[in-house]
């Protein structure tokens, strides 16, 4: 059964820093490009980040440019988000997700087919 998992979130202090890992299972994440959304209380689930199966592309919505890091490990079946300065409005339910589109990626989770649990970031003093 084709699955991604995500873990590494937690309670961090503003300005604190916390790495996500995305493992996926049941298929190989070399042919995916690998998307991380988020979703805070009473809001939609937004884009945070995606990567490329290849790495060429990376893409980071304009509240964490500067501040996280997407990469990937494909011989780990696992994509990493880095984030760094962490502020409150960061927090949310992080989620990973995969798909699989010919010449070009996308910040729409609709296009996205396997998707994660989610793992809870809390940024708060």
């Amino acid at each position: 059964q084709a699955q991604v998992a995500e873990s590494g979130g937690g309670l961090v202090q503003p300005g604190g820093s916390l790495r996500l890992s995305c493992v996926a299972s049941g298929f190989t994440l070399d042919y995916y490009d690998i998307g991380w959304f988020r979703q805070a209380p009473g809001k939609e689930r937004e884009f945070v980040s995606l990567i490329s199966l290849a790495s060429h592309n990376r893409d980071y919505t304009d509240a964490v440019k500067g501040r996280f890091t997407i990469s990937r490990d494909n011989a780990r079946n696992t994509v990493y988000l880095q984030m760094n300065n962490l502020e409150p409005e960061d927090t949310a339910v992080y989620y990973c997700a995969a798909t699989q589109l010919e010449n070009r990626v996308t910040r729409d989770p609709g296009m996205y087919a396997y998707w994660g649990q989610g793992t809870q970031v809390t940024v708060s003093s």
